[in-house]
């Protein structure tokens, strides 16, 4: 029974969020921890009625309390560089090669300074746990890009298949040639470009390379994603026991409909979760 793209493309769903989908705790107190010494510290300053001099004097007998000052901005590099009316300096927090009068500089043009001696903060572990917190959204839209592989991995174990023995995970175009003997120079360009599948089913009869991606939001990269895998789908129709197969969802989808119900057209193994839920790849995978 033919499907419909429009009743497909509804089924998509807005999230795939688990718990640790928000903030990776695990990760922030581990970072904490590595400079947990040097913030406590930098404590000693909190409420400072001299804190240009009181931080010299910290600085000069802790020198590695300089590492911390990053994080305070919200910076996860040890190299800072500021424009202003003084022409441009570059500040480094790795080493004490510059004046501590000039990291003065930047503490106070910064804020810190004000920061720190106002008692607008009672403890700097817990702001910088804070400020990692914060830090630590931004990398959601790499989880969730791991989640959806994690969920489609899922569902290749529910249909049976043994991880490194029936499918395989990251798995580059010329390894894939390699291993079971087979031309996809079509989908590769002739091998000037290096495509890497997310993950390759070996049946008896077939080989299925799969793709997959989760946008909970639009932009310019799912078109060009759309027309990339439509390409790769017409190419990949004339290669001999091989299938490729796109799973894919999330409500950014709703953006670029006209580009991907060009690829549903002439992709009948283009799939979302509720066709794995549907027990999809029991049913195609043979």
């Amino acid at each position: 029974m033919p499907r419909n793209f429009e009743d497909w493309l509804a089924t998509c769903r807005e999230s795939i969020a688990t718990y640790a989908y928000y903030t990776d705790f695990e990760k922030i107190y581990s970072n904490i921890e590595m400079i947990k010494i040097e913030l406590n510290i930098l404590n000693s300053l909190i409420g400072s009625k001299n804190i240009k001099e009181d931080f010299k004097k910290l600085v000069k007998q802790y020198p590695n309390v300089l590492q911390c000052i990053p994080l305070l901005l919200a910076v996860r590099k040890k190299e800072i560089e500021i424009q202003d009316i003084d022409g441009n300096f570059i500040y480094r927090f790795d080493n004490t090669n510059q004046s501590i009068e000039q990291y003065c500089v930047f503490m106070e043009r910064t804020g810190l300074f004000d920061l720190i001696s106002k008692h607008l903060i009672n403890n700097l572990v817990d702001y910088a746990t804070g400020v990692e917190t914060g830090l630590g959204s931004n990398g959601r839209k790499n989880r969730g890009g791991k989640l959806m592989e994690n969920l489609v991995e899922s569902y290749i174990q529910k249909a049976g298949f043994i991880f490194n023995t029936s499918y395989f995970k990251q798995m580059e175009i010329s390894t894939i040639q390699e291993k079971w003997n087979i031309d996809l120079s079509a989908i590769s360009n002739e091998g000037k470009t290096v495509t890497r599948f997310d993950f390759v089913v070996k049946t008896n009869n077939y080989l299925y390379a799969i793709e997959t991606n989760f946008y909970q939001s639009g932009g310019s990269k799912l078109n060009e994603t759309a027309r990339s895998y439509k390409n790769i789908a017409l190419k990949a129709r004339d290669i001999k026991n091989f299938c490729f197969v796109w799973i894919i969802d999330g409500e950014g989808w709703q953006s670029v409909r006209n580009n991907l119900a060009e690829t549903f057209a002439i992709l009948p193994t283009l799939y979302n979760i509720t066709d794995l839920e549907n027990n999809i790849i029991s049913i195609v995978f043979k």
